[in-house]
């Protein structure tokens, strides 16, 4: 019997093929198939949630198929509490993105919907796999058609954006598929019993008797391959160009999803199975965080397009994931978790909503957005209280998320300190922004989006003020048990 998380992942690509012939006919079709797709799966999604034992921390639902079984190869699959928020956020974010798309994607609707579900498919599949093969096949297939979101319906410089992106990203997924085969020939001798394999439970029970000099160069191959997609300063340059070229749907996609990919894989490929290596490599990786973080909000102090600011804030924030993780600590790693799920609503807000405006307005250019509150005043609203989220003000989840991860890098070392720079100035570009965009006197006629983009909009924000101010149900009964769990060895091996 086909299980739950299986139909969510698979769902999408099966429609795929139908949505493309019959949209090539008739494209609302298409629009039509694409967005009931993603309801359906973010529907499969509610489901899971609700049959998922909330506080255990081991795998559930899982699913194991053999596939090529001598050669340790298996569709494996199933969720826990740092995985069930990514398929969440996975579902939701996917579902506006569609939306978002109905009015933004004006040609070809047919291949960007079917490109669309296949994606879909593929972020679903990296979030849930427990076979390292698998979880780079999926990996692989997300890749694919953001490449083409990015040529075929991105601005005037998408082909260079595209290639850029899919040299980056390529060249980041060959390291990590080395690691993951370097890691395969080290378990996979007489040594130990069972055969070669790359599930992921039998790989966390072989890696701690595998010899420390090994250890660490798988987790630095890996590292790479993950830092790539995070992405981490300096390996970060494709992104600004990508999310500036991209359509405002894709940015949607790009940042709330497929940056959480790298996230996720330096978590769950990176910090949890190698906790040797990690003693060694800890001060290493959070200070990489931490200058990406600094980084990446001192250039978008600087950003005039707002839609490479918020690129550039995603560098930013995606700097305490990496900082939050290889804390080793409860604290840090639930923040990074949490971190990914706000920013993702957060980020993927913005840059929609940096679409809607250079739609109506013309321009991007932060300058000439000056009395925008006239044109737009529902629009500036919702634009300062998403503004408050990614700024971290109290009352909403990307508050919550990094504090616990400064709490985290603190407990560790008060050096960490440092990184409140980072908030500060995250504040400082996005009240300049503000002040421009909202706090000038209004010029010209009212020009406001229609009532179905502001809804799409409060969709974004209501998820993170309610978990800004009750987190518990993401926090204490979904991320807290599972990162107890993992994180415990890891505090234990007296690195500190």
């Amino acid at each position: 019997m086909i299980g739950l998380l299986s139909i969510a992942i698979f769902l999408p690509a099966v429609l795929a093929a139908p949505t493309f012939l019959l949209g090539r006919k008739n494209p609302k079709m298409a629009k039509i198939l694409g967005v009931g797709t993603t309801v359906i799966v973010f529907a499969i999604s509610i489901v899971i949630l609700v049959v998922f034992q909330y506080g255990q921390a081991g795998f559930q639902l899982s699913e194991s198929i053999p596939w090529a079984a001598s050669f340790g190869l298996n569709y494996k699959v199933g969720i826990d509490g740092i995985s069930l928020p990514l398929l969440m956020i996975a579902t939701f974010l996917s579902l506006l993105s569609a939306a978002g798309s109905w009015d933004q994607i004006t040609f070809r609707h047919a291949e960007y919907y079917a490109l669309f579900l296949i994606f879909e498919t593929g972020i679903i599949g990296v979030f849930t796999s427990l076979n390292l093969i698998l979880f780079y096949l999926f990996w692989e297939i997300v890749l694919i058609p953001m490449f083409f979101f990015i040529g075929i319906w991105g601005g005037p410089r998408r082909k260079y954006a595209s290639l850029k992106f899919l040299i980056f990203t390529y060249s980041g997924s060959a390291v990590m598929l080395f690691g993951f085969l370097a890691l395969y020939a080290w378990t996979g001798t007489s040594a130990y019993p069972g055969g070669p394999s790359f599930d992921y439970d039998v790989l966390a029970a072989r890696i701690p008797n595998l010899a420390l000099p090994l250890q660490l160069a798988v987790a630095i191959t890996t590292f790479v391959g993950f830092a790539v997609k995070l992405p981490i300063f300096p390996l970060h340059t494709w992104l600004p160009d990508a999310h500036v070229e991209a359509p405002a749907p894709v940015s949607v996609l790009l940042a709330g999803l497929l940056l959480k990919m790298g996230g996720y894989g330096l978590i769950r490929y990176n910090l949890l199975l190698f906790p040797k290596a990690v003693s060694v490599l800890w001060p290493y990786f959070t200070t990489i965080g931490l200058i990406t973080m600094i980084y990446g909000a001192s250039v978008a102090l600087v950003a005039k397009d707002i839609k490479r600011m918020i690129a550039l804030t995603s560098v930013n924030h995606m700097g305490y994931v990496l900082l939050g993780a290889f804390t080793a600590t409860v604290a840090g790693v639930s923040g990074a978790v949490f971190q990914m799920f706000s920013h993702g609503l957060a980020v993927g807000m913005l840059f929609l909503m940096s679409g809607y405006i250079h739609e109506h307005t013309g321009t991007r250019n932060i300058d000439e957005l000056k009395g925008l509150r006239g044109k737009m005043p529902q629009t500036v609203s919702l634009l300062f209280l998403v503004s408050m989220a990614a700024m971290a003000v109290p009352g909403f989840a990307n508050f919550i998320s990094e504090y616990l991860v400064i709490q985290g890098a603190l407990s560790v070392s008060y050096l960490f300190a440092i990184a409140i720079v980072a908030p500060a100035l995250t504040v400082g570009y996005f009240l300049w922004m503000l002040r421009r965009v909202a706090m000038t006197p209004p010029v010209g006629p009212k020009n406001e989006l229609h009532l179905h983009s502001i809804l799409i909009l409060v969709a974004f924000l209501v998820p993170l003020l309610i978990f800004g101010v009750y987190p518990p149900p993401v926090l204490g009964s979904v991320i807290a048990p599972t990162v107890e769990k993992w994180v415990g060895p890891i505090v234990g091996l007296g690195a500190r």
